[in-house]
């Protein structure tokens, strides 16, 4: 009997570990199954050019994944029963119960409003695609000199409003940061950020908390109203609350428990791997949810998924940082090179030279997908049989 492996999710870090894994074992011993609400990659780390009006080269999966042997599964995860080893999908062919030996959850996070009166009524994210379409729609409709306010000053919140400027500089765009302006890079990397965002006609509202949200402006802790005919909300991430409502160990915030091979600590046939995951990297800090946490914890998952089933040795590769790359609009970046931990050091590359390392970046982050063992040929290895975990997968009605 095959081993079923069902993966949750085919962004950056699912859809490598679905690829990764194809590439690690024979096809014959393995039934692998790649479930995703949308039939398209999509490439999270370019929503603000999304949102900006730029477009995006379409990438559909079933392309992707071409005589891979990974089956793609369009459908929405409703519920995941650890204990029983199911998942709960719906499609547009109703509802369906899939029986997993072994689960990759890797569904990722959405925005977060922080529970702020209005963001939710109110405010646009550009956490996934759907809502980086609608701030688009938003923002094209808006006639010169209209305010754009930009919320959340870290990495998603200054690409984006840099993006808006430079698109259209006939806009009044601001920022509100909760602290001050890149105030965690180095000053080679800060001086370069606020030269560019002078540059662009940004305003700044330097260590300022969004207290609540209007259609037409946003009210700050010190009762400060900014105007806003647009707001775009980009104060922080959110997992999917699937996995909090199961028997897996997860912290409060509901990002699954896992140790230095991704597999959850409660429940064995289970790995967890991107935002989802609560993965701890250099100094025993748990990895920032970002890409460049994700995709390395979806090589170490599949890989160790690979050795298990074939008895191989377990992979032992640091979970580190080296540089947070930053996009400020098509013509600027910043580079900030950091510590293992992901604190700043001295050094930094920035301006058109950034950029291009930016977008290099982004398209090797795709290229790596659809290469998940980056070009190496790989061997596929027989998996160790093992007792049947469960039954076929039940299909129940809608």
């Amino acid at each position: 009997m095959q081993h079923r492996i069902v993966v949750l999710g085919a962004g950056y870090t699912g859809a490598s570990a679905a690829g990764r894994i194809a590439r690690r074992l024979r096809r014959e011993d393995v039934a692998i199954t790649l479930v995703n609400a949308e039939p398209d990659f999509v490439e999270r780390v370019r929503m603000h050019q999304l949102a900006a009006g730029q477009d995006l080269t379409p990438r559909p999966l079933g392309e992707m994944f071409a005589g891979t042997g990974v089956e793609l599964r369009a459908a929405k995860v409703t519920a995941v029963d650890a204990d029983r080893r199911t998942v709960t999908v719906h499609s547009a062919d109703g509802t369906e119960e899939l029986a997993y030996d072994t689960l990759v959850y890797a569904l990722g996070s959405g925005w977060k409003e922080q529970g702020v009166p209005g963001a939710a009524e109110h405010a646009h994210e550009i956490a996934g695609r759907a809502g980086a379409l609608r701030a688009r729609e938003r923002l094209a409709g808006l006639e010169a000199g209209r305010p754009v306010l930009v919320v959340g000053g870290g990495l998603t919140g200054l690409e984006t409003v840099t993006e808006i400027a430079e698109a259209r500089p006939d806009l009044a765009v601001a920022l509100a940061a909760h602290g001050g302006l890149g105030d965690w890079l180095s000053p080679k990397g800060a001086r370069h950020l606020r030269k560019v965002v002078d540059r662009l006609g940004i305003t700044v509202h330097e260590h300022t908390a969004v207290t609540a949200v209007e259609a037409d402006h946003v009210t700050t802790a010190d009762g400060t109203s900014l105007p806003a005919a647009v707001t775009v909300w980009t104060t922080g991430f959110a997992v999917h609350p699937i996995a909090g409502a199961t028997t897996l160990e997860t912290t409060d915030s509901g990002r699954i428990v896992v140790d230095g091979t991704m597999r959850s600590v409660s429940h064995p046939d289970v790995y967890a791997i991107g935002d989802a995951a609560m993965a701890m990297g250099p100094g025993g800090k748990p990895l920032r949810m970002s890409c460049a946490s994700g995709i390395p914890t979806a090589w170490q998952a599949a890989d160790a998924i690979a050795a298990r089933l074939t008895g191989g040795k377990l992979p032992n590769v640091p979970l580190r940082y080296f540089n947070q790359c930053i996009s400020l609009g098509r013509k600027e970046g910043l580079i900030q090179f950091v510590t293992a931990d992901d604190r700043a050091v001295g050094s930094a590359m920035t301006g058109r030279f950034a950029a291009v390392y930016k977008e290099l970046v982004c398209k090797g982050a795709v290229w790596g997908v659809a290469n998940p063992t980056m070009g190496i040929p790989t061997r596929r290895r027989r998996v160790t049989p093992r007792p049947a975990a469960a039954g076929p997968a039940v299909r129940t009605p809608a």
